[in-house]
């Protein structure tokens, strides 16, 4: 299916009429020819780049808070995307209380998400990725990883779910990070079989154990209106380090600068005349990156789940680069139109456009096969654990509720004095009187090494671990940044300075009113080890449990730690 002109504008009508009629002056789901003003976006120059990226996995559409803490620390302070709530809005020249306002921050999110509706979904997308191919038929579309991890569908049959969307929306090329989870097997099987001719799956910076050989393809070159292109992938270059190594045994990673370099030289030396990278670096890599590495002309991130309505344009010895990242959960579609002429991209325009469900019809064939690679699981998903009465998310350097709730229900049914869970940026919001269903829960806590412990550990190896997690977040070089957020905890209170040097950042630990000592032990529970040959119960049934105790889960009053020198720093509010 494709649309023309005419058809493209019926279709935002039909969108627009059928949206929520709240009463308040900017619902725009309630306002004839609201579809117009958000998605008819004018084409623009000769080639063209539709982008999505951390999906993670959400066939349905959903709700997702964005976060009001991502701490910006040295160059990063103030910078993109380390600006949150009403300073995201001036920076970006958005207009608070708008559905654009609620897409990108966290403000009056309850309300906001009542009044506006879900976002996202796959079905909405492919709409949304018709309607911008009426006018850029020759758009290539692609997809910065994280899409085959995230849900329980896409746990249950090993990414297949995600594997034939993909394909059915049309998908040219991607990069990768959670899907190296599924095991070097199951993604080379994915790539020989299911993409073969189809999609191209790409990484520059994945190579052999023993000879350093590519694993994967580097770039592709294709031609848009008679302009030679190229695309170059990123994969994520900590994978063994923030994931288990042993489900990668056979290849390294990396960033790998030199050689990014060398492939940019190579598709230029071969006629690229535009060459973009996607990658799953995290927003601050990449700008780093594109200081470092000259001709490319733009890089479409992902990693960090940063919506980011404009570039960051970065200079560098041959020029600029742009600099993008497309948030999250199928909730956005990045659009980047180049100028090419003279062999070299002499202007551009870029939008960021989020996918509001009420907005976009369902696309009739994207919807028939997620009802259908859903059918078999259905009863499971619908399946209610418990009743949320407060707003239950998980996004931010620190503790969100999603995560307090996991971390309490850890320290209950384990009997730990304290609990540890991963930074993940990923996992859908609940809002306050939802059921939690076992799909929501799945959506926090779907991973291949689920397995959930109690383990002894000392004081000083209790701050040993903070220290290390908070020198992944916080460190002043992005090259030593791992993307995700701190460590989650629970039952311990600690200070925080993000602005200290290594090892020294985490101060004041006390559990009970009492203060940690060092060399006493004490009983930590955890989820998601690293290391092989874990053994315990996958934390889903650690959360059943919780829940066949609570069917009722209160607000959560939220573990934050105390901060030290963030006072001002634009990238935290509602604190």
């Amino acid at each position: 299916m494709s649309f023309s002109r005419r058809e493209f504008m019926q279709v935002l009508a039909v969108a627009s009429a059928g949206g929520m009629a709240l009463n308040h002056k900017d619902v725009l789901a309630g306002k004839a020819g609201a579809g117009q003003a958000m998605y008819d976006l004018p084409k623009f120059g000769n080639v063209s780049f539709l982008h999505f990226t951390d999906c993670h996995a959400q066939l349905m559409p959903i709700h997702f808070r964005e976060p009001n803490v991502n701490l910006g620390v040295a160059e990063a302070v103030g910078r993109p995307p380390h600006i949150v709530g009403e300073g995201l809005l001036k920076h970006f020249k958005i207009r608070p209380g708008t559905p654009e306002a609620h897409a990108f921050t966290y403000l009056n999110f309850e309300q906001a998400a009542k009044t506006y509706g879900k976002v996202g979904g796959f079905a909405h997308m492919a709409t949304l990725v018709k309607m911008m191919k009426a006018s850029r038929p020759y758009a290539m579309l692609l997809d910065g990883g994280d899409t085959w991890q995230g849900s329980a569908t896409a746990l249950w049959t090993d990414g297949q779910d995600m594997v034939g969307a993909c394909k059915l929306l049309g998908v040219n090329a991607m990069s990768a990070h959670w899907e190296f989870t599924l095991g070097e097997k199951r993604v080379k099987e994915i790539i020989e079989k299911d993409f073969a001719g189809n999609l191209d799956f790409l990484a520059q910076n994945v190579k052999t154990n023993d000879f350093g050989d590519p694993v994967f393809k580097p770039y592709v070159i294709k031609e848009m209106n008679g302009v030679p292109v190229a695309v170059i992938g990123q994969a994520f270059p900590y994978t063994p380090i923030a994931n288990p190594s042993h489900l990668v045994p056979n290849w390294t990673f990396g960033i790998q600068d030199d050689n990014m370099q060398k492939m940019v030289d190579e598709v230029r030396a071969k006629g690229a005349q535009a060459v973009v990278v996607i990658s799953h670096n995290g927003m601050d890599v990449d700008i780093k990156m594109a200081s470092r590495v000259t001709g490319i002309d733009a890089i479409l991130g992902g990693h960090t789940h940063d919506g980011m309505p404009a570039p960051f344009v970065v200079k560098n010895a041959s020029g600029q680069t742009l600099v993008t990242n497309a948030g999250s959960n199928s909730k956005f579609l990045g659009v980047l139109d180049f100028d090419v002429r003279g062999g070299k991209v002499q202007d551009f325009r870029y939008k960021l456009l989020p996918i509001f469900a009420n907005l976009l019809p369902a696309d009739a064939e994207m919807q028939s096969y997620i009802t259908q690679v859903r059918a078999p699981y259905q009863a499971k998903l619908d399946e209610k654990l418990a009743i949320s009465e407060g707003l239950l998310y998980r996004r931010g350097n620190f503790n969100g509720s999603w995560d307090q709730l996991i971390v309490d229900a850890l320290m209950e049914v384990k009997g730990a004095d304290l609990a540890f869970s991963p930074g993940f940026r990923w996992g859908t919001t609940i809002l306050p009187g939802q059921a939690i269903t076992r799909e929501l829960m799945m959506d926090q806590v779907a991973i291949t090494y689920p397995t959930s412990s109690l383990n002894e550990m000392t004081g000083e190896t209790i701050k040993t671990v903070l220290e290390d997690v908070c020198d992944n977040l916080f460190n002043p070089d992005p090259y030593y940044q791992q993307g995700g957020d701190m460590v989650r905890v629970g039952g311990l209170a600690y200070t925080c300075d993000p602005k200290a040097d290594s090892g020294k950042r985490i101060s004041n630990m006390m559990l009970k009113g009492k203060a940690i000592e060092a060399d006493k032990t004490y009983k930590v529970a955890g989820w998601a080890p690293v290391a092989k040959g874990a053994t315990g119960e996958p934390i889903w049934d650690v959360m059943e449990a919780y829940f066949k105790n609570h069917k009722t889960i209160a607000p959560r009053t939220i573990n934050t730690p105390k901060l030290v020198g963030m006072a001002g720093n634009p990238g935290m509010a509602g604190m």
